[in-house]
Order: structure tokens, then sequence, then C-alpha cells
């Protein structure tokens, strides 16, 4: 079951924050590229940050479902970074699978591995990081 909530971040002013839980399957994706363009027009972010935001969205999703442990969340983020509008996107994981899942299994190195180069080309900056038992990655994307 998806379920998604929003909320504000009272530590960074100006913040807003966007949770949607996803299942852990191919589906996901789907609903969370839907989720995030609702929420990043629903802030008046411009269209062409929207489609890189949603591109960046499914990648991390796509990553999360195929490689990684559930539960798996998407965050969205709005705020500032040295004056300049940016829109944080994380995927959080329950860590790594013990083996890929069935959509990468079934594909040629040379068919898939190029979202990380694809998450990076479209941000300012991104990176990995731990959180509980789990595993992120996130990207900022100029939101102007």
């Amino acid at each position: 079951m998806t379920r998604w909530y929003a909320t504000w971040s009272p530590a960074v002013r100006g913040t807003d924050v966007y949770v949607c839980e996803l299942e852990h399957r191919a589906l996901a994706v789907a609903v969370a590229r839907r989720t995030a363009r609702t929420v990043l027009t629903g802030w008046s972010v411009p269209e062409e940050s929207v489609h890189d935001a949603v591109l960046v969205v499914s990648e991390l999703v796509t990553n999360a479902v195929e490689h990684a442990l559930p539960p798996v969340a998407l965050r969205l983020r709005r705020g500032e970074i040295d004056g300049r509008a940016i829109i944080r996107v994380e995927v959080t994981d329950g860590g790594p699978a013990p083996r890929h899942g069935a959509w990468a299994a079934s594909r040629g190195p040379g068919e898939h591995g190029r979202g990380a180069a694809i998450v990076d080309s479209l941000g300012i900056s991104s990176g990995v990081g731990a959180r509980g038992r789990g595993g992120g990655r996130w990207a900022d994307l100029l939101a102007a």
C-alpha cells in the first residue's frame, strides 16, 4: 500500500517537505513519478525543473526497487541553497538486497547501470547516505 503525507520542516525556513512511502515493486516507479509531478506543480516549480526532477525520481525509485530491500520512501524537499531555489529528491530504502530485482536480473550489463550518471548530470549535487538500517540516495536540482 502506498501512503503519503506532507510535513513542514521548521529547521529550514520556508522549506516544504513531502514524503511518500511506496510499495516495493515496479509499479512504485509510476506512482512516484505521478506523485512528484503533482507535488512539484503544486509548489509552482517551473515545468523544466519538474521534468528533470521526475526523471531523477524515476531513476532513484527504480534503483531502490531493483537493488534494495523494502521499505522504499520518496522525499521531496523545496528550499534554498546559497540563495538558489532547489528541489531535493531523496529515495530511501531498506539497504542492499542480496540479489537484483527481476528486471535488472533479466538484462545484460549494457542494458542498465546508467541511472547514477543521469542523476548526477541533472543535479547540482548528489550523494548516497545511510538512514537507520537502510540507505538512500539524494540529488539537489535547481528549481528555477
